[in-house]
């Protein structure tokens, strides 16, 4: 009787201890993605500021803010001016096992007109059909460096791709993730809000993890891709993005956290 007291108590005790830490508690790992590189420059201020620089400048920065005020491990996709195709940012990502994957761009206009005229911020999550018109644009621009091969494989490919994304939850979270990082930068930068869209780029297709791709201004706008240049706007750039991640993973471990043992109601005499 006594020894059967003893193992009683004693499984009280361990449904009583606190769960071991999740997956969800460990320092994330997150992948930050510089847009272009090396002989790929991507858009260009009226100054002649190149978006592979902004973006790995940009990208450097928060590196550094997500370690410091997160305690993230960070992996880059290149950290220094090289080219690499996208299939490879893609593969690299993945070989990483993240929880995040951010990749940095600066969007641009066609011509003098639209130039003179568009600004703003972009954050995009990814979908087989784009939200508008300048989502289009903008993946078509941003996909220019994808392989023939790879775009000639057609809509159905993609669509399927697009199907099983749909039913995960890494494909929800995107969606959560773009939402959370959009609103602190439009809050943090005053920059024109042209909203959290959707469409079909190369380098979200596959990324198995909650992925989006931040277009952080117009590059080629006369006054917004000055502002892109200096260090300080990108300062803040960076903390926005680090904050709208540090929402998104409150929300996520909150969601994903083990839930406590079931205390029985105590007996009625």
């Amino acid at each position: 009787m006594k020894l059967r007291l003893t193992a009683l108590v004693g499984l009280l005790v361990v449904l009583c201890l606190p769960a071991p830490s999740s997956a969800a508690e460990r320092p994330a790992r997150i992948v930050v993605d510089p847009g272009h590189g090396g002989a790929v420059g991507g858009a260009q201020s009226p100054t002649g500021l190149l978006e592979k620089d902004v973006s790995l400048q940009v990208a450097r920065r928060l590196r550094t803010l997500l370690e410091k005020e997160l305690g993230a491990q960070v992996l880059m996709t290149r950290d220094e001016d090289v080219a690499l195709p996208l299939p490879e940012r893609v593969e690299f990502a993945n070989k990483q096992r993240p929880d995040l994957f951010l990749s940095i761009h600066c969007n641009a206009m066609p011509t003098k007109r639209t130039r003179a005229r568009v600004q703003g911020i972009e954050t995009y999550f990814l979908s087989a059909n784009a939200s508008n018109a300048t989502a289009r644009a903008a993946a078509d621009r941003e996909n220019a460096e994808a392989p023939v091969a790879r775009g000639a494989q057609g809509d159905s490919t993609l669509a399927f791709i697009l199907q099983d994304l749909a039913r995960t939850e890494a494909h929800q979270d995107s969606s959560r993730l773009a939402y959370a990082i959009h609103q602190k930068l439009i809050a943090s930068t005053g920059g024109s809000d042209r909203g959290v869209l959707q469409a079909p780029f190369y380098v979200l297709n596959g990324v198995e993890a909650p992925a989006v791709l931040i277009e952080v201004g117009y590059i080629s706008h006369p006054e917004e891709g000055g502002r892109l240049g200096r260090a300080d706007y990108q300062e803040r750039l960076a903390t926005a993005i680090t904050e709208g991640v540090r929402g998104f993973l409150a929300e996520i471990r909150k969601r994903d956290a083990p839930k406590g043992p079931r205390v029985a109601a105590p007996a009625t005499p």
